[in-house]
């Protein structure tokens, strides 16, 4: 599936894409696109293709196209502190996106069948909390996955707002799905070859909307051939924030606040970020004349014979015309993480600092 829109240079490029093409709708969807690169989620050799809009597999770790994600992400309808489960998490990606909308008290789950791609996933998502100037930018609800199939999730289980299936999803299953939604939550799953969103509108009521076809693998069903009994999944209990832990986000929450009064005094307008500027990308075309003569059609090419000498020469003319023209001033800064270096600052003992900054690397 994918293909939908253009291929993008960049990460940002590829969600102006999405967006010019309606997938991506609203300011929440956008942010956490934006916040977190795609390619950050591929393997070395085959980053090239992040920024297409097509699903990507390597073995067992498996990637949906961006339309794809988008769509389920406006579905959702996501807000902070709401609960979310995916089943078929992979590679963490989109629950990522998801835990910096949930925001610090909101509840992050993923169910994944293979062992190797929750390796994977812890190790991607280490590397965004460490890394990533976007963390900072959030307050991050951050995932916790188990292994296991999801059509074996103990019963006992608490119901969640948001629920997420990634894979296809049987006739016979829809059900199943339905009963892991609370009263008023969403879900959306691929059902019958098509994107559907389901709302739980009461205890037995139930909204569906079918959003686009799709074209997903289908649920592995639980194999029981072993022992001849169920394994049964046990999702993560919803823990309770311990005090410093409930400090550390008041304290960064304050501190983000006054950064933003700061900026909003000396730019006197809410811009987050300075507008990208890009170069347009100018085609020649050659021009043909058709010449009509009598009853007979000649069509030929009628051109400057120093025109393929001097294409090249203008294009390069052109180009380097433009940059000299660009106004320097429209050129964006280099990103500065104002949190970091606000906490960097403080006068507080070095251990507090790291402690703060989640004891990410310099």
């Amino acid at each position: 599936m994918g293909g939908a829109v253009s291929a993008g240079e960049d990460n940002d490029e590829l969600i102006d894409n999405l967006k010019e093409a309606q997938y991506i709708r609203t300011e929440l969807v956008e942010q956490a696109f934006r916040a977190v690169d795609r390619a950050d989620y591929y393997l070395e050799e085959f980053k090239d293709n992040a920024y297409k809009d097509l699903a990507w597999k390597h073995g067992n770790i498996h990637l949906s196209a961006p339309c794809i994600y988008s769509e389920v992400m406006e579905a959702l309808d996501l807000q902070p502190g709401l609960s979310f489960l995916n089943l078929g998490s992979g590679t963490g990606y989109l629950s990522s996106m998801v835990g910096l909308i949930l925001g610090p008290f909101g509840v992050n789950h993923g169910v994944e069948l293979h062992s190797d791609v929750i390796e994977y996933a812890k190790q991607k998502l280490d590397f965004f909390i460490k890394t990533s100037d976007s963390f900072d930018k959030f307050e991050f609800c951050e995932p916790s996955f188990v292994t296991g199939n999801c059509l074996e999730i103990s019963p006992d289980c608490t119901q969640y707002d948001r629920v997420y299936c990634g894979a296809g999803v049987q006739k016979e299953h829809e059900d199943y799905m339905k009963n892991l939604l609370k009263v008023g939550g969403i879900l959306v799953m691929p059902l019958e070859e098509k994107l559907t969103k389901i709302t739980r509108t009461g205890p037995s009521a139930w909204e569906t909307k079918k959003i686009l076809a799709v074209s997903f693998a289908p649920l592995i069903q639980p194999n029981h051939a072993d022992s001849g009994k169920s394994r049964l999944v046990h999702l993560p209990p919803v823990a309770v924030r311990s005090l410093q832990d409930l400090a550390r986000i008041a304290i960064r929450g304050t501190i983000k606040k006054i950064i933003h009064q700061e900026t909003m005094s000396k730019t006197g307008n809410g811009l987050k970020n300075p507008p990208r500027f890009k170069r347009r990308r100018v085609r020649r075309r050659r021009m043909e004349t058709i010449v009509f003569l009598d009853k007979e059609v000649f069509a030929s090419r009628i051109s400057n014979p120093s025109d393929d000498n001097n294409n090249s020469e203008d294009i390069e003319d052109e180009r380097r015309e433009e940059e000299e023209t660009k106004p320097s001033e429209l050129k964006p800064d280099p990103p500065v993480n104002f949190l970091r270096e606000k906490v960097l600052s403080l006068p507080l003992p070095d251990p507090l600092k790291y402690y703060l900054l989640y004891y990410r690397e310099k």
